[in-house]
């Protein structure tokens, strides 16, 4: 399927896709547009250094390897609503995320970031799509993500691909931290939006509730990020991957443990709550 290439001049504005995904509602077809968005980058250091505080990452002159998510989310935000994307934003689940960091992410640009849809596939629960993201400087493709999402509302023919799992490795916890209730507001109150996300979710708890959720959750990108800093020294500088899937959330505020498996050149890693155990997100690594 050939992707139309949509080259923008400049990075949407927020507020208007933020208004488009709160009133939109109910399917609109069953499969996705053959579109894809991209636009120049550059990345503003005030912002990066708040990103790598947050996620408690060091300075290496490289961006984290979950940064990049971050410079496409406007673009992701255009594509999902398009008057004929066919699915709300609201009650996607992101279930999966991998990053390929194949060259050093050094420097801040300018880059080219780019967004297009993947393949609908059946689920158990409804049907998945990817958003596939990649960053590009003038010698070409750094960084691959791809965001693995659920959709509840449409039921495809045919059975889910399947799913091979690794021999599980033993794990050794390696760090803990807290994730407070104030996580919510610094994913939302930096500068043009930290993350520019604004999930009911995310905030508050009377506006998680609406969800189902007890309190707020926190992002699954901080998450990542936070564990990747921590397995830094199992990481080299480019050439690898990460792939995560994100179980049950972590409500703020709530304790969490890394575990993970021994320095190699591929291994495991599992985020746990601190008080029961329970899954939070399990995810490898590999070299390429």
């Amino acid at each position: 399927m050939l992707t139309d290439w949509q080259e923008l001049p400049r990075v949407p504005a927020l507020p208007g896709l933020f208004a488009r995904a709160a009133v939109r509602r109910g399917v609109r077809g069953r499969t996705l547009p053959a579109r894809g968005v991209s636009c120049a980058v550059t990345v503003d250091p005030d912002h990066l250094a708040r990103f790598r505080a947050l996620c408690g990452a060091r300075d290496d002159g490289r961006l984290p390897p979950t940064y990049p998510h971050l410079l496409a989310f406007a673009l992701q935000m255009k594509l999902l609503t398009e008057r004929d994307f066919p699915f709300p934003l609201l009650g996607l689940v992101h279930l999966e995320n991998r990053i390929r960091v194949l060259r050093p992410l050094g420097g801040l640009g300018p880059f080219r970031i780019s967004v297009a849809t993947g393949q609908l596939a059946p689920h158990d629960k409804g049907v998945t799509f990817s958003l596939i993201t990649r960053l590009d400087d003038q010698l070409g493709t750094l960084w691959e993500g791809d965001s693995r999402f659920l959709f509840r509302g449409l039921r495809l023919d045919g059975a889910p691909p399947a799913r091979t799992e690794a021999e599980a490795l033993p794990l050794d916890e390696i760090d803990r931290w807290t994730a407070p209730t104030r996580l919510a507001l610094l994913f939302l109150l930096g500068r043009n939006g930290f993350l520019g996300y604004i999930n009911p979710i995310h905030i508050a708890a009377p506006t998680a509730r609406l969800f189902g959720f007890p309190r707020a959750i926190a992002h699954g990108l901080w998450n990542k990020g936070r564990a990747l800093a921590a397995l830094s020294d199992r990481l080299p500088d480019s050439g690898y991957e990460v792939d995560v899937r994100f179980q049950k959330p972590v409500l703020l505020p709530g304790e969490v443990r890394l575990l993970a498996s021994a320095p190699a050149p591929q291994g495991q890693f599992s985020l746990r709550s601190a008080r029961d155990d329970l899954p939070h997100m399990s995810g490898a690594w590999r070299t390429l």
